[in-house]
């Protein structure tokens, strides 16, 4: 089997799995005591490089990269990720590091509370502030979700680095096509439902975006409410939640290379966050969200309560792909045949914040 380096980040420190020749070791935890909210593995060069958003509850939060698979970490001697004194805030903390497309190699992207994008051009070791974005004249509108106002999901087109779109909650979906110079709300088709327009300009709750490998103008879409999918990269909306137990949830993935094949994991409702039908089930996809089969094999069958939050959900580059996910109760599983069958890697860890997978060999 392929090697796979598994990185796990929770609210008390990172794990790092590495799974060789069929076999899982786990180490930890990394940054003890720190909640990782945000983590990337940078597959782009000679070799990998991993970051992370670590949150101290005395330090504050920063952003740290390896470039030995973990083994050790570098923290900038000035601060990664700061807000210029001009916007008048300071950083709470780091929900995205998003390594951008080919077409820009050394560019990596930092979502960020209360509600900014930062991009850095040295692989996540400087960042800027993205000023169009935090300017944008709806920004006065926009309100913070449950987990406070963040920009929590960037998604860059591999075909065009000026091409990114981002998830702010609670603002919704805005788009720029010229290297962030501006930016325009992206929510036509996507339900506001707490609010009294259900369908605004801007305003949405969405809980997380991925990519379709193959159709490069497909995205999918987990709302607060809601599962959907663009086929005009993100321009308009349409409803795909039909045949799922509930639509609402945090995380949606996407496979590595299989078009029109996508990952959910069903929560059963805002004001009742555990599985949907108390049941550990991952749903997928194969026809671009036509129809949904439920994956639980391996899984626990008796009743179950562990969420898993909006970047909690992986795959890997894996043929077949890896899939990954962990959730609030501590536990970790795994997939190596695209999700038909699971094992679990680690149970008792903090609660999952994150993951991220990439092969290593």
């Amino acid at each position: 089997m392929t090697d796979v380096l598994l990185a796990v980040g929770t609210r008390k420190g990172l794990f790092i799995g590495r799974r060789r020749r069929g076999t899982w070791r786990l180490s930890g935890p990394h940054f003890a005591a720190q909640a990782v909210y945000s983590l990337a593995i940078d597959t782009r060069g000679g070799r990998p490089r991993l970051l992370a958003g670590a949150d101290s509850a005395h330090w504050g939060p920063s952003v740290f990269h390896s470039d030995d698979l973990g083994e050790t970490w570098h923290e900038p001697a000035r601060p990664a990720v700061t807000y210029p004194a001009h916007t008048g805030t300071s950083l709470e903390r780091v929900w995205q590091l998003h390594p951008a497309g080919p077409a820009a190699p050394e560019v990596v992207y930092a979502g960020t509370e209360p509600g900014g994008l930062f991009r850095s051009e040295d692989r996540g070791e400087t960042f800027k502030l993205v000023r169009a974005l935090w300017d944008h004249p709806s920004r006065e509108k926009w309100v913070p979700g449950g987990g406070g106002l963040a920009v929590h999901t960037v998604v860059t087109d591999p075909r065009d680095a000026d091409a990114v779109t981002v998830a702010v909650s609670a603002a919704g979906v805005f788009r720029t096509r010229d290297g962030g110079a501006s930016w325009a709300p992206s929510n036509k088709g996507v339900k506001a439902v707490f609010l009294p327009d259900q369908h605004p300009e801007f305003g949405q709750c969405v809980h997380k975006i991925a990519p379709d490998p193959v159709d490069h103008d497909r995205l999918y879409l987990q709302n607060h409410w809601g599962v959907y999918r663009s086929d005009d990269a993100g321009a308009s909306w349409t409803d795909i939640g039909g045949g799922l137990p509930s639509d609402f949830g945090f995380a949606v993935a996407a496979h590595p290379r299989r078009g029109d094949v996508a990952y959910l994991f069903p929560i059963t409702a805002d004001i009742d966050r555990v599985p949907a039908e108390h049941r550990c089930r991952v749903f997928r996809t194969a026809d671009a969200g036509a129809s949904w089969e439920p994956l639980s094999a391996g899984l626990p069958a008796e009743e179950h309560y562990g969420t898993v939050l909006r970047d909690a959900l992986s795959v890997d580059d894996a043929d077949p792909a890896g899939v990954y996910f962990g959730n609030r109760n501590g536990e970790l599983y795994a997939s190596a045949d695209d999700g038909d069958s699971w094992r679990q890697l680690a149970s008792h860890l903090p609660d999952v914040l994150c993951v991220r997978a990439a092969t290593t060999a």
